[in-house]
């Protein structure tokens, strides 16, 4: 008689266990205050591009960026050929695990000198641009290793 109780509750152990192993599931989701602080952090960095403020930008960099790459550095590999305005940015995409969010930046960019009269007549073009961020003890970072 025993056995014959217990013979469903054994049928059913297997699956109790596969079902206790399973992860718990993160957010997919950012919350409103993560997008919020991440989108003030793009538009933050987007300035001090804006302005050709180098050193100012490298201070967005992930800091494990920052400790292989220092700013000096940085602010040598960028010149001052193109001039940007912000027009927009909206983030696509975020990995819970990774840690990771896709951002696409939208931005008109035009040289600073205009040596052509192609150039004068082209004018500011836009352009979209696909960054990724890192959070990092509850703080945005750019990921220059994209």
């Amino acid at each position: 008689m025993l056995a014959k109780l217990l013979r469903p509750l054994l049928l059913l152990f297997p699956l109790l266990l596969v079902a206790c192993d399973k992860p718990v599931q993160e957010s997919a989701e950012l919350t409103d205050s993560q997008r919020e602080a991440l989108e003030i952090r793009v538009e933050e960095r987007w300035r001090a591009r804006i302005a050709h403020d180098w050193e100012k930008a490298w201070e967005f960099t992930s800091p494990a960026y920052r400790e292989v790459f220092p700013k000096h550095l940085y602010v040598k590999k960028f010149s001052y050929t193109a001039n940007w305005e912000l027009t927009g940015l909206e983030v696509t995409n975020y990995d819970p695990s990774a840690a990771v969010a896709s951002v696409v930046v939208r931005v008109m960019s035009k040289p600073t000198k205009q040596t052509s009269a192609a150039a004068k007549a082209i004018g500011a073009m836009p352009r979209e641009l696909h960054e990724r961020w890192i959070l990092v003890d509850s703080e945005w970072w750019f990921s220059a290793n994209y």
